[in-house]
C-alpha cells in the first residue's frame, strides 16, 4: 500500500471535551492507565476492502456482537508508547518506527493483516494532535498511548478473521512504580512462553498468563514476576510486563538473549545501545537462576533492574522464590550503572540531549 492508498483520517470532533479546570486536576496526579483523554483513533479492515474509514473520533464505547471473534479466540495484537513534553515546549515521541515494526511482526505471527508502518505512525501523530492538551508536563510524566488491533468478524470458527478494527486511546501517567526499588519473585510454578509461541508477540494472551503468577508475587510481598525458561526452568527470560538487566562488578551488563520467547523490548534495545555506545560490555546471554543467587551473595552482581515503556528503568533490589532471598548489593547503595543509562535515556525523549540517532519523532 502506498501513501497515496492510505485512507484519510475524518476529525469528528468531541461534543463535551473535558474542561481545562478538570483537565489540570487530573493532571497534577494521573493514576497510571485511570485517566482517559477526549479522543481515540479507529480504522476499519475488511480483507476485500483493505484499511478503510480512519477516524479520529470522542472516546467511546464499543458495540460487538457476542460472537465477535477476538470474544472467542483472542486475535488481538497491542503497543506501548509515550508521548512527551520537551523541553522547548514540543511533543516528542520515542521511537514510533519501532513500535509500527514490532506491531507489523505481531500481526503477522497472530494471522492478523499488517497495518502499514507509516499510516500507525500517521495514525499516533494524529491522535496526539487532537488530545495535544493531555501530554502532561512533569518530569515523571507522559501520556501513555496504547494502540491495538482485534478481530472484529462475527463468528463461530477457528479461522482468521476477515474483519478487525484499529484504535488507539490513551491515558496521562505518572511514574509505573511507587517504590524507588522493587522485589521481584521468583516463579517456579508458571512459564510465560515457549519455543515456537507467541512469548516475541505483544498480545494479550501472553499477560493474562502471567497473571495467576503476578498474583503469586503479591501473596510473597513482591512486586514483580520473574519467569524462568519453558525447557530447562532454570534460566531467567522476562518478567510480567518488562525486560531485564544485571550490572556486576567489573561494570559489564548482561540481559537475556531473545531467541523468540522473550518480547523484543524497545527500551531494552535503546538501553543496549547507549550503554554500548558509554564504551560498556553488554552481553545478550542467558543466566541461570541459582547463578544469579551465588552472584548476589558472593557480591559480583552490583545491580539489576527492570526496563520497559512504562517503567522507564526500575531498580531491582530483592529476588525471591520458596524458601530463598537476596538482596543485591546487601541493600547497600552505590553508584548505579542503571540511574546513568536512564537519566541518558529520558534526555533524549524529552529534549535535553540531542538526538543523535533519530530516535525522537516531533509531533507538528
Amino acid at each position: 500500500m502506498s501513501n497515496k492508498d492510505y485512507p484519510s483520517f475524518r476529525y469528528l470532533p468531541h461534543p463535551n471535551p473535558t474542561s481545562k479546570h478538570k483537565r489540570d486536576q487530573l493532571l497534577a496526579a494521573p493514576a497510571f492507565g485511570r485517566v482517559p483523554t477526549d479522543h481515540m483513533v479507529m480504522i476499519r479492515y475488511h480483507e476485500e476492502k483493505g484499511w478503510y474509514d480512519a477516524q479520529v473520533m470522542p472516546r467511546g464505547p464499543l458495540s460487538l456482537d457476542p460472537a465477535t471473534a477476538v470474544l472467542h479466540y483472542a486475535q488481538e495484537i497491542f503497543e506501548g508508547m509515550k508521548a512527551f513534553r520537551t523541553q522547548d515546549g514540543g511533543i516528542a515521541i520515542f521511537r514510533p518506527d519501532a513500535n509500527a515494526a514490532r506491531f507489523h511482526d505481531s500481526a503477522v505471527r497472530m494471522a492478523m493483516p499488517p497495518l502499514p508502518k507509516q499510516l500507525f505512525i500517521d495514525a499516533i501523530d494524529a491522535f496526539v494532535k487532537a488530545d495535544q492538551e493531555w501530554v502532561p508536563e512533569g518530569e515523571n510524566s507522559s501520556l501513555y498511548i496504547r494502540p491495538f488491533m482485534f478481530a472484529d468478524e462475527a463468528f463461530i470458527g477457528v479461522k482468521p478473521s476477515s474483519e478487525y478494527l484499529f484504535l488507539i486511546i490513551g491515558s496521562p501517567v505518572g511514574s509505573y512504580f511507587t517504590n524507588t526499588s522493587v522485589t521481584v519473585w521468583v516463579s517456579e510454578t508458571y512459564t510465560r512462553a515457549a519455543p515456537g509461541g507467541t512469548g516475541a508477540v505483544k498480545c494479550g494472551g501472553n499477560y493474562a498468563g502471567s497473571l495467576m503468577a503476578q498474583a503469586e508475587a503479591k501473596r510473597h510481598f513482591c512486586d514483580q514476576v520473574v519467569f524462568l525458561d519453558a525447557t530447562e526452568h532454570r534460566y531467567i527470560e522476562e518478567m510480567g510486563g518488562m525486560n531485564v538487566f544485571f550490572v556486576f562488578d567489573d561494570n559489564s551488563i548482561q540481559t537475556p538473549p531473545l531467541g523468540g520467547t522473550i518480547l523484543p523490548g524497545i527500551t531494552r534495545d535503546s538501553l543496549i545501545t547507549i550503554a554500548r555506545e558509554k564504551g560498556l560490555t553488554v552481553r545478550e546471554e542467558a543466566y541461570a537462576i541459582e547463578q544469579l543467587f551465588a552472584d548476589a551473595e558472593s557480591g559480583r552482581l552490583t545491580e539489576a533492574f527492570a526496563c520497559g515503556t512504562a517503567t522507564v528503568v526500575s531498580s531491582i533490589g530483592c529476588f525471591k522464590t520458596h524458601g530463598r532471598e537476596v538482596t543485591i548489593r546487601n541493600g547497600l547503595k552505590g553508584p548505579a550503572i542503571s540511574a546513568q543509562l536512564r537519566t541518558a535515556l529520558v534526555d533524549i525523549q524529552r529534549g535535553r540531549t540531542q538526538d543523535t540517532r533519530g530516535w525522537v519523532h516531533r509531533i507538528g
